[in-house]
């Protein structure tokens, strides 16, 4: 099997092709605009690299938000996108997912950070378990973070824990870093049925359709 990964939820755009769980080859770039006109130079650069052709493809990972609102809708319309044009089957992997190792035994919580702004911090949280979404992802705030967090024996994959003060030293913290060869890898083992290459928000729209008029 051969996985595409995608990453352009963040600044830095990454890709990745993985065989049969082997890491072939990564690029990533530093790019907070301009993604969708670099995206398909770097797919194809990445695929003479590491000598496989796009018809080969099985599957494509792409990392599907929680993140920046454009640049995860372009990662998400090109994995779609190439999925048309090849046959592979596209899969959704959340910011969250793709953060947590693939082969992580047991739970763990994904907690990336949304508003980095004092006192309106806020983070997307998600559960983990066997390194897949166990539930939907929820964004809360540091008040309601550090309840759920007290207590809490699993590995927490998180940035911005300075916030937490004395809570964060009783805490197993890992790096929150989502990537593209995590997306890679665990798009080749999940249910394409349950993880649909569809955008993660998990926040509503700033602005809104009208309603009917009365």
């Amino acid at each position: 099997m051969v996985v595409l990964g995608l990453n352009t939820v963040f600044s830095t755009m990454e890709v990745a092709l993985v065989r049969d769980g082997e890491i072939l080859c990564d690029r990533r770039e530093d790019m907070p605009r301009g993604q969708e006109r670099r995206l398909p130079g770097l797919v194809a650069e990445l695929c003479a690299e590491a000598g496989v052709t796009l018809a080969e493809l099985t599957r494509i990972g792409v990392v599907a938000g929680p993140g920046s609102f454009t640049g995860l809708r372009i990662g998400v319309a090109y994995a779609r996108g190439l999925a048309l044009v090849t046959g592979a089957r596209a899969i959704g992997i959340t910011s969250l997912e793709a953060a947590v190792p693939a082969g992580l035994e047991g739970p763990a919580l994904g907690c990336l950070q949304a508003q980095r702004r004092p006192p309106e911090q806020t983070w997307w949280v998600q559960g983990i378990s066997e390194g897949e979404g166990i539930a939907d992802v929820i964004e809360v705030p540091l008040t309601e973070l550090l309840p759920m967090l007290t207590g809490f024996h699993a590995p927490v994959f998180m940035d911005g824990h300075e916030a937490l003060g004395p809570l964060a030293a009783k805490l197993d913290l890992r790096p929150m870093r989502p990537s593209a060869i995590t997306a890679a890898l665990k798009a080749s083992l999940f249910e394409p049925a349950k993880h649909l290459p569809a955008p993660v928000y998990a926040r509503a729209p700033d602005a809104a359709l009208p309603g009917p008029k009365n």
